[in-house]
């Protein structure tokens, strides 16, 4: 019963994770708005959206790049277990939008 518990919290906070990274990128990618804006966003979401399964959450623009934005959403899954640290990580990357001349 516990690790059906365990799979469950495991789960519900690596979704999380995913729609906070998806959150960040689409605030990121739009006309004149900055990674941090992503970052922010991403961070903002997962604290809102998942206080009870998603702990200490945190997010990098890491490996984002002028035309990429890659936002990465990490965490913690309160452990049923004590003692045994389950990490989150789920990443998110999408094009920056622009205008181009046809």
């Amino acid at each position: 019963m516990m690790v059906v518990t365990q799979a469950a919290l495991w789960y519900l906070a690596r979704s999380a994770a995913l729609a906070a990274a998806r959150q960040g990128v689409d605030a990121a990618r739009v006309m004149h708005s900055t990674p941090a804006a992503g970052r922010s966003a991403a961070t903002n979401f997962a604290q809102r959206s998942a206080s009870g399964y998603l702990l200490g959450p945190s997010a990098s623009t890491a490996g984002s790049t002028a035309t990429t934005i890659k936002i990465t959403v990490s965490g913690h899954v309160p452990s049923l277990v004590p003692g045994v640290p389950i990490r989150i990580s789920q990443v998110a990357e999408g094009p920056v939008e622009r205008f181009t001349a046809p």
